[in-house]
């Protein structure tokens, strides 16, 4: 499925509602409650926004992947956390609060580091006859646009209308999971007739890269000193993905199907796994652990 309209118009705008949701689950006392205790945020950023991309490199040589699938594997790596992450740490009853901040920090670091990995998985995977580059300044541009932006007018909302921004911040979580799988099917048709070879190229490196996220965050936060509250935050940001930005970077600025495949897999895949993972934290974290603390 080749950039559309639809696509290069309808999903930028799309992204930026639902960042405008981000925003406002935010207020100016989540970043000063992180900020006094940092390590969550840190080990959570830098696994994030360099680790997984590098994992992304290394699942692409192991499992033999075609160039675009690579250059996919790695964009959709190199995203932050959606929407849909701060959801499953609510259920999976880990720290909601540095699961928003992880979200929205990793969104705005995003803007620097997308365009550099996607780049590099350009330059080291495509062949030199089919060498395409990501447009740095328009991406920069773009992101400042429909993340920066948004989410900003999504805390002055939260800060001027707290209640209009309580009712309407489900509303916007629904229908970015409903943008969500409308694109994921409106790409799987468009490659319909080479959607089992694609699922066969795709599907197990993007499986093994949303586990390793997970195992990563889970690993992390241990050797880091992490409570098990904030390890789980930090697993599912790593393994739960704003597909829709993956998405957006392949099919409107590299206009790119097969690209597109892995962020349009993993955006399926992410939720029984993600599912998993939150049974797993209500199994090992008592609900008395969570009522009375700050979230």
């Amino acid at each position: 499925m080749e950039s559309s309209p639809l696509i290069s118009a309808g999903l930028p705008i799309s992204l930026f509602i639902i960042m405008i949701g981000i925003g406002m689950t935010l207020t100016l006392r989540d970043f000063r409650q992180v900020a006094v205790y940092p390590k969550g945020l840190i080990v959570g950023s830098v696994a994030q926004i360099f680790v997984m991309p590098v994992v992304a490199f290394a699942l692409a040589y192991l499992f033999g992947v075609s160039p675009a699938i690579a250059v996919g594997l790695v964009i959709i790596a190199a995203c932050p956390g959606g929407t849909t992450s701060n959801l499953f740490v609510l259920l999976s009853r880990g720290n909601i609060a540095l699961s928003i901040v992880l979200t929205v920090s990793a969104s705005l670091l995003t803007i620097l580091t997308l365009p550099l990995f996607t780049n590099m998985a350009l330059q080291h995977f495509m062949d030199t006859e089919e060498s395409i580059s990501l447009p740095v300044v328009k991406t920069i541009v773009m992101l400042v646009v429909i993340v920066l932006l948004p989410v900003a007018i999504g805390m002055l909302v939260r800060t001027r209308k707290p209640e209009l921004a309580r009712k309407a911040e489900g509303i916007v979580s629904i229908f970015g999971g409903v943008v969500l799988a409308v694109l994921i099917v409106a790409l799987l048709y468009g490659v319909r007739d080479d959607l089992w070879d694609l699922l066969r190229q795709a599907g197990p490196s993007t499986i093994a890269l949303n586990v390793a996220g997970i195992m990563l965050g889970l690993l992390a936060g241990r050797f880091a000193g992490l409570t098990q509250r904030e390890s789980l935050a930090v697993a599912v940001e790593l393994g739960v993905k704003n597909g829709t930005i993956g998405l957006m970077v392949t099919l409107t600025l590299l206009e790119s199907s097969a690209m597109s495949i892995p962020a349009a897999v993993y955006g399926v895949l992410m939720f029984p796994i993600g599912f998993l993972l939150a049974m797993y934290g209500r199994r090992v974290i008592p609900k008395t652990s969570v009522v009375g603390q700050a979230a």
